[in-house]
């Protein structure tokens, strides 16, 4: 038998909690735009939804996982040690059904806990430190971790286990990358997280004495908050192994591990490299499924704006919204609340964690709207935001699904439109 303190596989109650999972998360409007092979045309408005969008298979594992645990211990106290996931229409609903969060915000900490409550884990997965500390609670742990994620720590323990520094592509404070790193220290390794290419550079120039070469002060003041303790860069970065944020641009990533590896290669020479670098590409398909089906829609032309839908703190949401500005005016927004009116959208620019307002963006006449949402974003949030821009451009209709359409062929719409 397993532990029943862990448990990572649910309870058996899918059938129970269907019903609520589809009042919750479902859309006929996405529906629709499925069946429609993703276009959907109402009134002088044509929406053109992403073929790969909104919730990915570990999502749906987590959120299906926590509403099984609130089913099977009704009368208990339900724990988060943090966002399940990163969509606020997700964790808002989890507070609803009375669950608490860890995270300090609502005063709620690890020190809350005891035997006799459940902890959920999230999606991505908590540090070594923050499990060990919920196992000497006695309480029962359900483990949301996406299968994604815990790939990405079986690389990494393994980079530790054979003495090479893990370099992680990934946000420093993200919880996945807090995670990972954890993994590594678990085991006496080392890490160090790397944003973008130029923080890579900079490790690159390290590593070969280039024009930004860092010494150790200035090299641990430039990624204090991002490195292992005692970091030393002529010593950590002789062997590394190179993971990523399961969330982060897949193409940028792939570019670092080139950098990298060629930084190796100049310094200690070609004969040398398989022993000192080691470089997997794991960043998650839903990730790269996603990336490549805006990429597909952008080229695709005619697009006047693109809307992008999910958590403003979702990595994999931002980088689809820096993808979308790519072919045309693109805005990351969280719900449909974010459309103030016909003339005014609050947002939030790619790099930027402000949100900011923007006038005139919806333009007169006929339309074409590109759609796509990250994979935390439920299908429910895509077809409000949908609905939104109808009401404000004056279209009320009536969505029957139907039979699908050839893959790829359309058809005509079949919403009634008054």
């Amino acid at each position: 038998m397993g532990d029943p303190l862990y448990v990572q596989k649910g309870f058996g109650l899918k059938a129970q909690i269907r019903e609520l999972l589809q009042d919750d998360y479902h859309s006929q409007i996405v529906d629709v735009l499925r069946e429609r092979g993703f276009r959907l045309r109402l009134g002088d408005i044509e929406f053109r939804l992403a073929r790969e969008f909104g919730f990915c298979y570990g999502v749906d594992r987590a959120v299906d996982l926590a509403y099984e645990t609130r089913r099977h211990f009704p009368g208990k106290t339900l724990y988060i040690t943090n966002e399940i996931i990163h969509n606020p229409y997700v964790n808002k609903r989890l507070v609803e059904l009375g669950v608490r969060f860890l995270d300090g915000e609502d005063g709620y900490t690890i020190d809350d806990v005891t035997a006799d409550d459940v902890v959920i884990l999230p999606a991505f997965g908590v540090t070594t430190t923050q499990l060990a500390a919920l196992r000497t609670k006695g309480c029962v742990l359900v483990d949301t971790t996406c299968g994604s994620v815990m790939n990405v720590w079986r690389r990494v323990k393994q980079y530790a286990r054979d003495g090479l520094t893990s370099v992680i592509h990934g946000k420093y404070a993200h919880e996945e990358t807090k995670a990972t790193a954890s993994q590594a220290l678990e085991l006496g390794g080392h890490y160090l997280v790397v944003r973008d290419k130029d923080e890579a550079q900079v490790v690159c120039d390290t590593i070969t004495g280039g024009p930004m070469a860092l010494g150790r002060e200035a090299f641990a003041a430039k990624f204090e908050r991002g490195s292992s303790p005692g970091f030393d860069p002529a010593q950590h970065l002789e062997r590394v192994g190179v993971a990523n944020q399961t969330t982060m641009l897949s193409t940028e990533s792939l570019e670092i591990a080139d950098m990298l590896g060629k930084a190796i290669t100049d310094r200690w020479g070609a004969d040398e490299l398989p022993r000192r670098f080691r470089s997997f590409d794991t960043i998650c398909s839903a990730t790269q499924d996603r990336q490549d089906a805006i990429l597909e829609l952008g080229t695709q032309g005619d697009l006047d704006l693109i809307i992008v839908i999910g958590g403003y703190n979702s990595s994999n949401t931002t980088h689809l919204a820096a993808m979308s500005g790519r072919f045309a005016p693109a805005y990351h927004i969280d719900g449909p609340d974010q459309i103030v009116s016909l003339e005014r959208i609050t947002h939030q620019p790619y790099g930027s964690k402000a949100r900011v307002t923007s006038e005139g963006w919806l333009p007169p006449g006929p339309v074409t709207i590109g759609l796509t949402a990250g994979a935390s974003t439920p299908n429910r949030t895509v077809g409000e935001v949908v609905t939104r821009i109808l009401e404000l451009r004056g279209v009320a209709c009536d969505l029957v699904p139907t039979a699908a359409p050839a893959p790829g062929k359309g058809g005509e719409p079949l919403p009634i439109v008054r």
